[in-house]
């Protein structure tokens, strides 16, 4: 695919029926997420960010508004917008390799090409060695690199993610968040990322939406600049900065602003 393809979200709104009536979980959102982006989405539990995603995703028709990718409105899931969840979803019978391979099997691909394909991504995630193991073999960390591979091999437009790395350990997941940076680098996919947490969004993302409570509404849009390519700084220097610690503030005074009860 050619990653050129921006996604547009206009005027979406989603309501929930529950048993005593009705929800309203997401309210007059639009949203253009340029190609190329790496956006982070961080908000209160319950605000709608998965509610978003899987409307991005294909896998919930929204009550009004609509969702565009490349001009073409989303009506269900496709290969061009891969989903990363937050427990690995992989099919625990079939090797790493043949996990990985699936979608390019999936799509009539010939052997030869789908497991240089898969190879590629292998290798770009580290599960070479591994690649002949079952999921229930590996840690959690390498289960998610396996599900980010298997995404990757359906070279999708766009790729979302739901708290991908919420379950892990905290050297995991910065080690994770770092070879995720390299692989946006290297494929310059479209991100959309949900993270609880505030930290998380300012390192990875190129944007950083934060989203009110119940019904969900973007409160606050900012560009961050830490995940550019070329930065000279490690990890733990780019935290020590003081540009990067103001954004921090910022993003997560935002949050608690907007979970803050209102008072009449």
């Amino acid at each position: 695919m050619s990653h050129d393809r921006e996604v547009r979200v206009d005027e979406l709104a989603h309501t929930f029926d529950v048993a005593d009536g009705e929800v309203r979980a997401l309210d007059r959102i639009d949203l253009t997420i340029e190609p190329g982006q790496f956006v982070c989405l961080a908000g209160p539990s319950g605000c709608g960010k998965t509610t978003l995603l899987r409307l991005i995703a294909g896998f919930m028709t929204p009550t009004e508004g609509e969702v565009r990718v490349g001009g073409e409105r989303v009506t269900r899931p496709s290969a061009d917008r891969g989903v990363v969840f937050q427990q690995p979803m992989l099919y625990p019978w079939m090797t790493v390799r043949q996990n990985v391979e699936l979608g390019p099997k999936l799509r009539g691909v010939k052997a030869p090409q789908r497991r240089e394909e898969g190879q590629r991504f292998l290798d770009m995630v580290g599960l070479t060695e591994f690649a002949d193991r079952r999921p229930y073999e590996l840690s959690g960390g390498m289960q998610q690199r396996c599900q980010i591979a298997r995404v990757l091999t359906n070279d999708p437009d766009i790729i979302l993610m739901d708290e991908p790395f919420g379950a892990l350990d905290a050297l995991t997941r910065e080690r994770l968040q770092n070879e995720l940076l390299e692989i946006w680098r290297t494929t310059r996919s479209t991100i959309f990322f949900i993270t609880h947490s505030v930290d998380e969004a300012v390192f990875l993302g190129t944007r950083v939406l934060v989203m009110s409570p119940r019904p969900g509404r973007i409160v606050l849009d900012e560009p961050s600049v830490f995940s550019q390519p070329g930065r000279p700084l490690d990890a733990e220097e780019l935290r020590a900065l003081p540009a990067y610690a103001e954004l921090v503030d910022r993003v997560r005074h935002a949050i608690h602003a907007a979970d803050a009860p209102t008072t009449t």
